[in-house]
C-alpha cells in the first residue's frame, strides 16, 4: 500500500496498527475508491481486535452503524478481506491522519511504537465524515485513550518517499551462512561429548556411562551424515568468525571438575538445539534423531552430574547397617550406639509389620538419634515416613516405587537409593538417578529369602561398570567379607552381622577395617 512518507516504516507501529493500516488499503480496494480515506481506516480499526477496537465498540460505533451511514460497503463483503491485495494508494487527507497519531504517539511517551489507539484518536480529532461517525454520547472512551488535541506538539516534516507495507518475498536462505552455522554447532557437540567422555571413561572409570556417551557420540555422527560434509567444510571460516574475539571472564575459569562436566553438557546441548533449529532448513528428517539425541543427552548429563556428586556425599559410608526392633535382642539404640561407636554412620529403618503411627513415631525417634551424631537414617520402602520423620532418605527395591516416583515424594535433597539383582536393573537405576545402589543378594540371608542369588559374579560386573555409589548386600558376615571385597565392593550393608552379635562394636570395628583396605572407586 503506497504512501509518500516515511510514517509507514514497520519499526514505527505495532504489529496491530501494521494490520489496520494494511486493512484500510483493502477496504478502498473492495470499496472501488481512488484512494484510502478516513473511513477506510476507520472500517479497519472497527476489524481491529486491541484497544480500539475495543474502544468503539464501547462507544458503540459498531459495523451495522457504519455500513448504515457509509453506503455502498456491505459488512458481508468483509469476510474475504484478508484475502483482498491492496492496490490503492493513501489519499493526503488518510496520510495526514496517520502522521496525526504517529505524533500523538510521542506526546504519548510511547515514540518507538504507535498503535492502534493512536489512529483512532488522531481519526476522531479530524474534520472528516469517519470523525462525525465517532461524535456519539459515549466518545469520550475514544478522547481518553491520548492527549487532546491542543496538546500535541507537532514533530518536524519527514522526508517523502515510497514505501510499501506489502510483506515481502520470504529469501531463499544462504546456503553457505546456513552452513558455516551447522559446522560450528557440530564441531561444538562433538568437542563436548570428548570433554564429558574423558570424565566418565577417566576420571571415574565408568564403563557403563563411558559406553551410553561413546553411542551418544556415535549416534551425533551418523545424524551428521545427513549434512554435506565438503559443504560445511568449505564453508568454515574460523579467521573470519567474530565470535573467537569474544571472551567472558567465566569461560577461562573452572573451580573444579564438576564445573568442567557441567559447562561441558551445556555446550552439548546448546549445540544439539542449534543443530536441531538450523536443519530444519535442510529437512525436517534431519532434525529428528538430533532431537531425539539431546533429550538423550538430558539424562546422562543428570546420570554423570549425580555419580559425582554422591561420590562426595558418601564418601566415608563404607558400612551400611539395616535395623528391625526384632532383630536387636539389647533394644535398637544400644545396637546403633555401638555400631556409631565402631565408625558406622549410615542407618537403614527396616520394619515391614508395623503399623504406620509406630512406625513413624519410630523413625522420629531414630532421626532425632541420628541428627544429634550427624549420621544418616534411611527408611526402607516408605518415602512417605521418610518425609513426615525428616530422614535422610529413602531405599526402594524393584517391586517397589520407581526412582522417579520415590523422588516425586522425598524432593532433590534426600537420597534415593535401589535395590538391583541384575547388572540391566544396576545400569538402569543409574540412568533413572538413583544416588546408591543395593547390590545383591550376595549370600542367603536370614533377613530375606530370594529364589536365586546372584551372588559374587554380580558384584564383580558392577564393580567392573558403575561408578556410582554401591554397597553389596545379602548374607555378609565377618567370615565372607573378604570374598565381597575381593570382588570389587568397597561398601556394604550388612544387618545379622552386627545386630545378632555378642559384641558389635567389634563385629563392626572388624568389618569396616576389611572395607577400609578396599581401593576407593
Amino acid at each position: 500500500t503506497a504512501m509518500h512518507s516515511d510514517l509507514l516504516h514497520p519499526d514505527l507501529w505495532t504489529s496491530g496498527a501494521r494490520r489496520s493500516l494494511i486493512r484500510a488499503a483493502q477496504v478502498a480496494t473492495l470499496h472501488q475508491s481512488a484512494e484510502v480515506e478516513p473511513l477506510h481506516l476507520l472500517w479497519a480499526l472497527l476489524m481491529d481486535e486491541g484497544r480500539a477496537g475495543m474502544a468503539l465498540e464501547e462507544a458503540g460505533v459498531t459495523p451495522a452503524v457504519m455500513a448504515d451511514q457509509h453506503v455502498g460497503l456491505a459488512t458481508t463483503a468483509l469476510e474475504a478481506i484478508e484475502s483482498i491485495a491492496a492496490t490503492v494508494a493513501w489519499g493526503a487527507v488518510a496520510e495526514t491522519i496517520v502522521r496525526e497519531a504517529r505524533h500523538v504517539a510521542f506526546q504519548s511517551g510511547a515514540a518507538d511504537e504507535a498503535g492502534t489507539d493512536h489512529l483512532l484518536a488522531a481519526l476522531a480529532w479530524s474534520e472528516t465524515d469517519a470523525a462525525q461517525l465517532l461524535a456519539t454520547p459515549q466518545a469520550d472512551i475514544i478522547a481518553a485513550m491520548a492527549p487532546p488535541a491542543s496538546a500535541v506538539v507537532p514533530l518536524p516534516e519527514i522526508s517523502a518517499t515510497e514505501l510499501q507495507l506489502d510483506l515481502r518475498e520470504r529469501s531463499v536462505p544462504n546456503l553457505a551462512e546456513l552452513y558455516r552455522i551447522l559446522d560450528a554447532a557440530a564441531n561444538r557437540a562433538r568437542e563436548g561429548f570428548r570433554v564429558v567422555e574423558d570424565y566418565a571413561r577417566f576420571g571415574i572409570n565408568d564403563r557403563h556411562l563411558s559406553e551410553q556417551l561413546k553411542h551418544a557420540r556415535h549416534e551425533l555422527t551418523a545424524a551428521l551424515e545427513a549434512f554435506p560434509q565438503p559443504a560445511l567444510l568449505s564453508c568454515r571460516d574460523t579467521l573470519g568468525d567474530v565470535g573467537t574475539s569474544i571472551e567472558t571472564r567465566r569461560e577461562y575459569h573452572r573451580t573444579d571438575v564438576f564445573d568442567v562436566i557441567t559447562a561441558a553438557f551445556k555446550r552439548i546441548q546448546e549445540a544439539l538445539r542449534s543443530l536441531e533449529e538450523y536443519g530444519k532448513v535442510v529437512s525436517g528428517d534431519v532434525s529428528r534423531p538430533i532431537e531425539r539425541l539431546r533429550y538423550r543427552v538430558y539424562t546422562l548429563e543428570k546420570a554423570v552430574l549425580q555419580t559425582a556428586t554422591n561420590r562426595e556425599r558418601l564418601a566415608d559410608q563404607r558400612l551400611y547397617l539395616l535395623l528391625t526392633d526384632a532383630a536387636c535382642p539389647g533394644g535398637i539404640i544400644v545396637v546403633m550406639r555401638a555400631a556409631f561407636e565402631a565408625g558406622v554412620r549410615m542407618f537403614q529403618v527396616r520394619e515391614k509389620t508395623w503399623d504406620d503411627r509406630a512406625l513413624l513415631e519410630h523413625c522420629r525417634r531414630l532421626r532425632r538419634w541420628t541428627r544429634e551424631r550427624e549420621a544418616l537414617l534411611i527408611v526402607n520402602d516408605r518415602p512417605d515416613l521418610a518425609v513426615l520423620c525428616d530422614a535422610d532418605g529413602v531405599h526402594v527395591g524393584q517391586e517397589e516405587l520407581t526412582v522417579a516416583d520415590a523422588r516425586r515424594i522425598v524432593g532433590p535433597d534426600r537420597l534415593v537409593g535401589v535395590s538391583t539383582h541384575t547388572i540391566e536393573q544396576a545400569r538402569q537405576a543409574v540412568l533413572d538417578g538413583a544416588d546408591y545402589l543395593g547390590v545383591g543378594p550376595t549370600f542367603p540371608s536370614q533377613t530375606k529369602s530370594f529364589a536365586a542369588y546372584p551372588g559374587l559374579d554380580f558384584v564383580r560386573q558392577v564393580s567392573a561398570e558403575i561408578a556410582l555409589p554401591w554397597f553389596a548386600i545379602g548374607g555378609i558376615q565377618e567370615a565372607n567379607i573378604a570374598d565381597v571385597v575381593a570382588a570389587g565392593a568397597t561398601r556394604v550393608a550388612v544387618a545379622n552381622a552386627i545386630t545378632a552379635s555378642a559384641t558389635p562394636v567389634e563385629a563392626a570395628a572388624t568389618m569396616l577395617q576389611s572395607l577400609r583396605g578396599a581401593e576407593s572407586p
